[in-house]
């Protein structure tokens, strides 16, 4: 396994203070995606053993107390379930960590990849599981989506979803809550609606910032409070995400 970036202390990427590393590898390659460096298995750094003692190391130091560990990436679901385990293993020896959280779209995109070796450690793992999964646009939920995420909550995992703002892809009122009550039908809340990043080659995709923010207030007249997404853009030295 692979990794482009460990931030030992992250308040951005999930609730809490806590441990973040971007695995490599992503075999989407989503048009408009702002981190391309990622996608080869085999770009980035190898996972040593010295990362991996360092990560424990910070997880273990209470002067900094973190709740738990986000993988993103990159995909981490494209790294094996054996490498996967090993360090879910780790971090339940740490008695303080809560929760393991993923930021994933291989459950969308290849549904067969929540598998029984997959479900096995994520059941098993005493961590409260959450993860993230990234959909766009409601046809993107199909039945075998409805069936993998059936099986990742039948295992404990709480499902999220984080959604772009993408020009003539899910810009209206209709698109977005059609896509806020698919995501509930198939176990999913909605979580964020991005604001699209500036990314070369991309423009097209964007959305104003005053397109977004009338969007999202047209959508409170059709979803109840606990299907609106949170518009939100990341903004680089930021801490945390910023609310538009």
């Amino acid at each position: 396994m692979n990794y482009h970036q460990y931030y030992p202390i992250d308040v951005v990427n999930g609730p809490g203070t806590r441990c973040t590393l971007f695995v490599a590898g992503c075999v989407h390659q989503c048009p408009g995606c702002y981190n391309k460096s990622t996608w080869r298995l085999n770009s980035g750094q190898p996972f040593t053993p010295a990362l991996e003692d360092r990560i424990i190391a910070d997880l273990n130091d209470t002067r900094v107390p973190r709740q738990g560990l986000s993988l993103s990436g990159g995909d981490p679901l494209a790294a094996n379930d054996r490498q996967l385990s090993w360090l879910v293993a780790q971090l339940e020896e740490i008695p303080h960590l809560q929760r393991l959280r993923l930021h994933t779209r291989l459950p969308v995109v290849i549904p067969d990849r929540v598998d029984d070796h997959l479900l096995g450690w994520l059941g098993n793992t005493r961590l409260q599981k959450v993860m993230v999964l990234h959909i766009n646009h409601a046809n993107e939920i199909d039945q075998a989506v409805v069936a993998a995420c059936a099986r990742l909550k039948q295992a404990g995992v709480t499902l999220l979803n984080q959604s772009v703002l993408l020009r003539d892809i899910n810009d209206d009122v209709t698109t977005l809550a059609t896509l806020s009550e698919r995501l509930f039908e198939a176990g999913i809340l909605p979580y964020y609606l991005h604001a699209f990043d500036p990314v070369q080659g991309a423009a097209h995709y964007d959305v104003t910032d005053e397109r977004a923010k009338a969007l999202v207030q047209q959508l409170l007249e059709h979803l109840p409070g606990f299907l609106m997404p949170r518009l939100v853009r990341e903004v680089p030295g930021r801490m945390s995400k910023t609310p538009l």
